[in-house]
């Protein structure tokens, strides 16, 4: 009942990105880290607020922080985070938009607010039967913002940090930045992702008509004229930015 089909997301260029929802299992002891976390640090707050403050204005002032802190937890850590909160980074989960791509702030909000409904009765009830339902494990939040919380795969994110290696001294440009973000449309920044994480699975031939053709496009529209990078350089420099800064 806890396992969740794998869900495979198909480009306009017939690249496939494979995203693995997590179970149940995982998102609850993710929820409950974060949930011990956020109040700790709501409780200190609280503390603080009694010592100086008056008694009669502070009770209104905990519980003000307590909401903020509760509600703001989540939305904080995933914009800053790429989608992982403390719990899901301990867990090894990451939210994402549903076709793979990086979360939005929009989206964040929206699950986030929706978790008011998704907590009814009690600790998630709700939303423990909606993801119950559900093929790929989303609760109602999810469903809302068409976002997944996914398993992260170690060797996807050693490729992309590989990205950031290449893109530190030559994309971390806030012009190519820009240009990113208004000429990239989100089915080809898709590409650009998943052709980064499948390099190392692909021919050698195969590989380098793909990064040649890619990284020629990416060049194009991107103004890149840094004749340093290679073509895989090119690529997987792009895909770094994607993952880490256009949102």
């Amino acid at each position: 009942m806890n396992a969740a089909r794998e869900r495979v997301v198909v480009t306009p260029e017939q690249v496939e990105i494979r995203l693995r929802p997590a179970g149940m299992g995982r998102r609850g002891l993710a929820l409950m880290v974060d949930s011990l976390s956020a109040l700790a640090v709501a409780f200190a707050l609280g503390l603080v607020a009694d010592q100086l403050l008056p008694a009669s204005v502070s009770g209104a002032v905990n519980v003000t922080l307590g909401f903020a802190v509760l509600s703001g937890w989540h939305i904080l850590f995933e914009l800053k985070q790429a989608g992982r909160t403390p719990g899901k980074q301990l867990l090894g989960l990451r939210v994402v938009d549903a076709a793979g791509l990086p979360l939005m702030p929009a989206q964040s909000a929206v699950r986030n607010v929706a978790r008011a409904l998704d907590a009814l009765p009690l600790f998630y009830g709700v939303g423990a039967a909606a993801a119950a339902l559900d093929p790929w494990r989303r609760r109602i939040g999810d469903r809302l913002a068409d976002t997944l919380v996914i398993r992260e795969a170690r060797a996807e994110e050693d490729e992309v940090a590989a990205g950031r290696e290449l893109a530190f001294n030559s994309l971390e440009d806030p012009r190519i930045l820009r240009r990113l973000r208004k000429r990239l449309s989100p089915e080809e920044r898709a590409f650009v992702l998943a052709l980064a994480r499948r390099a190392p699975r692909l021919d050698p031939a195969s590989r380098y008509d793909l990064m040649e053709e890619a990284a020629a496009r990416l060049r194009a529209q991107l103004e890149i004229d840094d004749p340093r990078l290679s073509a895989e350089g090119v690529v997987k420099g792009v895909a770094a930015l994607v993952r880490t800064r256009a949102r």
